[in-house]
């Protein structure tokens, strides 16, 4: 095992997390990059794994390392509503374990409303309630939270498409949105106008705590986006315009995540009000960090990037440096970017790479 690399020590800053990420996404430099796992973290095997070398090589726990590191923590209201179901979410939409061996996923077992054919079984539907969510309790969990330490807190999660294909099934979906238009809109409308009484409540009640709104949907594939720009800029582009105006009424910012190769969407997706684009899979197609930067970084800031596909398994650690100097490098050119891996880092995934990315983060 390669024995790991001591940590540089920078000057003591006088930066709290929640100011640095502030600073860097005011497109600011900072006195390092801000670190989070968001839409990542690391899978429960791998997780093992590097708290056991953290406890061998550094004497502390995954938890202990990282408690200094992380710049981003999620906060959200408590669910208070009906008891669900085991593996059942607010939509209705159920969830049954699949094992890879070392661990397991969860998949989607039940689409409630794949076998609808009318509008009005829509309308009749059991829709989540904003009143299902004890909003009245944030202040109090935000105190606790700033207790700990002055983290940049961040709410999530709006994807309004991902919401409606989970309940109506991927491919019926987009077969909707070419053959029954009125139905898929019937059903994106009503996520939408959930998610927007829902963040609207969750950052009235936080009176300007929250700095990041999480927003998702994965528009794109390893070669390509799912649909074209014209069916995305019709049919989903309007409805987090919508839910962006919202947040951004409280002075939050969003940060929206999709996988693959996005690049093409951008322009798009700045134009429907996102602040910080999210995941930067760069080993899909056409994605290019220096691209993205030199054409959108004066407006955009960025979080993510370091693969989870190829360096962070498969690489060495020095490979896994390098990636990450050049993000720091490219990316985080006059501030705009938070650093983290591209989605979550994955079982068999080296701890000692795993460390170079923090470690190397931080320098």
């Amino acid at each position: 095992m390669t024995a790991p690399r001591r940590r540089i020590k920078s000057p003591v800053s006088e930066l709290t997390s929640r100011e640095r990420v502030r600073l860097a996404l005011d497109h600011q430099v900072t006195d390092r990059v801000p670190v989070a796992l968001i839409c990542s973290g690391i899978n429960a095997p791998a997780d093992r794994a590097f708290d056991a070398f953290l406890k061998e090589h550094r004497g502390l726990s995954l938890s202990q390392y990282l408690e200094p590191i992380l710049d981003v923590e999620g906060v959200s209201p408590d669910y208070i509503g009906p008891a669900l179901p085991n593996g059942t979410d607010i939509w209705g939409v159920r969830r049954h374990p699949v094992s890879f061996g070392q661990s397991e996923y969860d998949e989607i077992a039940y689409y409630p409303l794949k076998g609808i054919t009318d509008i009005r079984q829509i309308q009749s539907y059991p829709w989540p309630k904003t009143a299902w969510f004890d909003y009245a309790g944030l202040p109090g969990k935000i105190r606790a939270l700033r207790a700990k330490g002055n983290r940049c807190l961040m709410a999530s999660n709006g994807n309004v498409f991902e919401s409606s294909w989970y309940m109506r099934g991927f491919e019926q979906m987009f077969l909707d949105l070419a053959l029954n238009p009125e139905l898929a809109h019937a059903i994106m409308e009503k996520v939408a106008i959930f998610y927007e009484a829902h963040f609207r409540s969750v950052l009235e009640a936080a009176k300007g705590e929250i700095d990041l709104v999480f927003t998702a949907d994965d528009i794109a594939g390893q070669n390509g986006l799912l649909m074209s720009l014209e069916m995305w800029g019709k049919n989903i582009k309007p409805y987090h315009a919508r839910l962006n105006r919202t947040i951004h009424e409280f002075g939050a910012k969003v940060i929206y995540h999709s996988d693959g190769a996005v690049q093409e969407a951008v322009p798009g997706l700045m134009d429907m009000g996102i602040d910080i684009l999210q995941a930067l899979q760069f080993d899909a197609l056409g994605m290019d960090a220096d691209k993205l930067k030199d054409a959108y970084g004066r407006r955009l800031c960025f979080e993510g990037g370091v693969s989870v596909q190829h360096t962070l398994p498969f690489g060495t650690p020095d490979d896994v440096r390098r990636e990450v100097v050049k993000l720091k490098r490219v990316l985080g050119r006059n501030g705009g970017y938070i650093l983290g891996p591209s989605h979550a880092i994955q079982a068999g995934t080296p701890p000692e790479n795993i460390y170079a990315m923090f470690e190397t983060a931080l320098q």
